[in-house]
């Protein structure tokens, strides 16, 4: 088989290796005679399963005690809602610092369901900078302050997190989870979509701290509520049971490849390899984030025509290069470079950016 090169923002790539241990326990698992996806959820190996993956992930990042990993459907979409059914109670407001597509739609959500407010945003520079927050002050009827970690269509990355002191910082990390050391601690929960840098669609991984749990609204439905699943360990009604599986072996290769701090290290390599072919080609391709702000995640740039760019995707598909194209709301071009896309695979685009240029430059 000859394998793409594979850009896509989500579903992304995935290792070779962890794709062909998955197709070898397909039908079988654990010598159970049957499939992962066939045992009920309430088994022994379902539940051991489940355990193995929340302890890793947390291993992986690096904090020993006092949170939980929940494992909940709907992707980032629906923590957009779940986050403040479970906080935004009377008298307290979400605050929200809007730096992308995705940041703004979870501010719209929280303002469906209680009081929300935007206390930074890029929006007027186009999404170009992110917005300053070192001046940022907040009431006591703050329930969270929620941000967008990266910037999937924008291509845009905090590098350094507000101090909230004792508010909780929530964070929606679903574009670069485990793409680089941070603090980790400085989140009161973090939650993020598993088809970027943590396996397939339909997973969710959810980090929260105890005493939020602790603090969820109680009045909501059972089934929408993070203590609930805590208390039930994932399982308090059927999880996606083969996605959280393929979760678990993308942590172990993650593991496998050095951890958070080598995938780090490679991840820069590869995003410099991307900006140093922008940057070189005398303005044919131009960055849309300002450098200071670049995601090592998502590299983004525009072309001087939608005609060319549209050129551009179309023959780095024939070659191999698939997913370059754009969000279809802000257009022009994106590279999704998360975990899984090797170093060799960047080097090929490259290749190709620098003689697409020199063909119709």
């Amino acid at each position: 088989m000859n394998r793409a090169y594979n850009f896509n923002p989500g579903p992304a790539a995935l290792p070779l290796e962890v794709l062909e241990q998955a197709r070898d326990t397909f039908v079988e698992y654990g010598e159970q005679g049957m499939s992962l996806m066939e045992m009920s959820h309430r088994s022994k190996p379902v539940e051991r399963m489940v355990e193995e993956t929340e302890k890793l992930l947390l291993e992986l990042i690096g904090i020993p005690s006092g949170y939980r990993v929940l494992f909940m459907g709907g992707g980032a979409s629906a923590q957009f809602a779940l986050l403040p059914l479970n906080y935004l109670t009377e008298g307290k407001v979400g605050r929200y610092v809007l730096s992308g597509n995705f940041s703004e739609k979870a501010y719209q959500e929280a303002q469906t369901i209680g009081a929300a407010e935007i206390v930074a945003s890029g929006k007027a520079d186009r999404w170009g900078r992110l917005p300053d927050l070192s001046k940022l002050a907040f009431g006591d009827d703050t329930a969270y302050v929620h941000l967008t970690t990266n910037n999937t269509i924008e291509g845009s990355q905090w590098q350094e997190f507000p101090d909230t002191g004792a508010i909780p910082l929530i964070g929606d990390m679903t574009s670069d989870i485990l793409s680089r050391s941070i603090d980790w601690t400085r989140f009161a929960m973090f939650y993020a979509g598993a088809q970027k840098n943590l396996g397939p669609a339909g997973v969710t991984a959810v980090v929260i701290r105890d005493d939020l749990l602790e603090r969820g609204n109680g009045k909501i439905p059972t089934i929408f509520q993070y203590a609930a699943f805590a208390k039930n360990n994932s399982l308090y009604n059927t999880p996606p049971v083969h996605s959280i599986y393929m979760m678990k072996l993308m942590l172990e290769w993650a593991v496998s490849q050095g951890g958070v701090a080598e995938l780090e290290k490679r991840n820069r390599q590869k995003a410099g390899i991307l900006y140093e072919a922008i940057d070189a080609s005398g303005g044919f391709y131009q960055g849309i984030v300002e450098k200071p702000y670049r995601s090592i995640m998502n590299a983004t740039w525009r072309m001087k025509d939608e005609a060319l760019e549209k050129q551009f995707a179309k023959e780095a598909d024939e070659a191999g290069l698939v997913g370059l194209a754009g969000h279809r709301s802000v257009g022009g071009l994106r590279a999704s470079i998360y975990n899984a896309v090797p170093t060799e695979a960047c080097e090929a685009l490259a290749g190709f950016m620098g003689d697409f240029a020199r063909r119709h430059g």
